[in-house]
């Protein structure tokens, strides 16, 4: 699909990933809505933003009925990123009931229910693309990340199956998958250091990989180095091997989740 003159709604949009990928899609001159919790936040965003006519919408997608709730108030667009998340980083004991209730209800169940409001208009008009922002979390398992990795394991599989369910109604899905990413998202958030010799991937990158997800309709697109990637194949095929491996990431994952506690 080409973005030209199309309108895109995107969520989490004043994150570290959101705004890069905010100016992608701007650049290929898509309207863009912004959507997140923080309203000047998102008045900044968008003056910073080429071409005109971008809006945006304060939402909390934790709460019951805001997934819905924003589809309605969006109107007709063409595509939707589904970026929003909650780190959900820690030991499953450590969070309280309602902490896991946001978890799943901000990363799985929102754009399931985004997508389930949104999906018919796009198959009637018969072109519209959906892109989840999931993360290597959601193929491979890692400790202290409970949370994160089911909901993101759920959004990609959903994304999956969805887009075989659409064939051939000229509406694609895509999923996209970042890794380590430096400058956003769970490193800069916390403080934490990635593991030495990983790579990092920038968060430009992400937002050029959601531009080519939907232009070229991309199944799958990991945005991570090279070792990275071999790593979550690796993880894969030898998973016994994977999980000795990743107990020896334990000390990073306990320093992500120290620092994104309070943002459950």
């Amino acid at each position: 699909m080409n973005l030209s003159n199309k309108t895109v709604l995107l969520t989490g949009a004043t994150g570290g990933l959101g705004r890069a990928i905010a100016k992608s899609l701007a650049a290929k001159g898509a309207t863009v809505i912004v959507s997140s919790r923080k309203p000047e936040e998102l008045e900044a965003l968008i003056a910073e933003l080429p071409g005109s006519g971008h809006r945006s919408l304060v939402s909390d997608l934790a709460e019951a009925g805001a997934a819905e709730k924003l589809i309605a108030e969006a109107g007709e667009i063409d595509a939707m990123v589904a970026n929003a998340a909650l780190p959900a980083s820690g030991y499953l004991d450590s969070f309280s009931s309602e902490e896991i209730q946001r978890a799943i209800r901000v990363n799985l169940e929102a754009p399931i229910l985004q997508t389930h409001a949104l999906l018919p208009a796009l198959i009637a008009k018969g072109e519209g693309h959906i892109v989840y922002i999931s993360s290597l979390a959601g193929k491979v398992a890692s400790p202290g990340a409970t949370m994160y990795n089911g909901t993101k394991f759920g959004l990609r599989g959903f994304a999956l199956a969805l887009r075989q369910d659409v064939a051939g109604s000229g509406v694609g899905t895509s999923v996209v998958l970042p890794g380590f990413v430096r400058d956003a998202g769970m490193f800069a958030d916390s403080g934490a250091k990635p593991p030495p010799g990983m790579g990092t991937a920038t968060p430009e990158q992400v937002g050029a990989a959601v531009v080519t997800a939907i232009e070229q309709n991309k199944r799958e697109i990991t945005v991570a180095p090279p070792q990275q990637r071999a790593g979550a194949s690796l993880a894969h095929h030898f998973p016994k091997l994977a999980e000795a491996t990743a107990r020896q990431g334990k000390k990073v994952s306990d320093q992500i989740a120290a620092g994104q506690t309070e943002k459950r």
